[in-house]
């Protein structure tokens, strides 16, 4: 007879058992993940500037061969830089708002575990004041 046969069978050592073997393999299938995203990313980043930049390079090529230079003003050019560097502070800013979303969640799961950890040793509390009016005893 197997080994799982004889033991007694207990539906929430089982459930434990089972839940604890999830969260391990989530777990361990995480980092892997969170690389993938990343590399994702990456590539997406590099595909954007290959695309941009070939864009940029074949209308500078054409231009050139049909003899169409334009000139630019300087604040044409002043306007191209702000407008840079507006989107890189607003990608950093986007990044910041990330960053404390991130924080708040940590903190709201640190407070969601303390309070499971409070409502389960009420309700412990409440079922051994039930069982001892009632002549019971818990077995823990």
């Amino acid at each position: 007879m197997s080994k799982v046969a004889q033991q007694p069978k207990d539906f929430f050592a089982a459930s434990k058992k089972s839940n604890s073997k999830i969260i391990h393999a989530t777990k361990n299938a995480s980092p892997n993940f969170h690389k993938s995203l990343v590399r994702l990313q990456q590539d997406y980043i590099d595909a954007w500037k290959m695309v941009i930049n070939s864009a940029i390079s074949l209308e500078k090529e054409y231009a050139e061969k049909v003899g169409f230079l334009p000139k630019v003003s300087d604040s044409a050019i002043q306007t191209i830089h702000e407008m840079t560097e507006m989107s890189i502070q607003a990608y950093l800013k986007q990044n910041e708002i990330l960053s404390d979303t991130v924080r708040t969640t940590e903190q709201a799961f640190a407070t969601f575990n303390d309070s499971t950890k409070s409502f389960t040793s009420i309700n412990k509390e409440i079922m051994e004041l039930l069982m001892s009016k009632y002549g019971m005893q818990l077995k823990t």
